[in-house]
């Protein structure tokens, strides 16, 4: 009997998964964004009419390198960000045009003490350690 993807639990669990936040920047303007759950990138990163609408300007730039090998420079600035599960301050990439996406990264998880859970889609808190 061939397993099926419907069948195999690790090919169910293979899926793209949104959060829905709020960002805000340092003039409390907000916005509604709609993340996706990206736990291969580093930082989040905010498309261009987001971030400019709220009022980030930025920081600082960084290098990164993307999925393909490519080294590319970004601006980078903070801002609050709230989930159903939490909130706080983190940074974020300022997308430029033809960045489409919200993305959620690593940093802004750690950050608000989440981790994602591949199997189950959802982002729930993580086990953290004091040593």
């Amino acid at each position: 009997m061939t397993p099926f993807a419907d069948d195999n639990p690790l090919f169910r669990s293979v899926s793209i998964s949104y959060v829905q936040g709020t960002v805000r920047g340092p003039s409390e303007k907000e916005a509604s964004v709609r993340f996706l759950i990206d736990s291969g990138a580093t930082y989040s990163l905010l498309p261009e009419p987001v971030w400019q609408g709220i009022g980030l300007a930025p920081q600082r730039e960084m290098e990164f390198v993307l999925a393909d090998g490519t080294t590319v420079r970004r601006s980078v600035s903070e801002c609050r960000l709230a989930l159903p599960q939490g909130h706080g301050h983190t940074p974020v990439v300022l997308g430029q045009p033809g960045d489409a996406e919200a993305l959620l990264g690593v940093v802004t998880l750690e950050i608000l003490g989440l981790v994602f859970d591949p199997f189950r889609r959802i982002l729930q808190p993580m086990r953290t350690l004091l040593v």
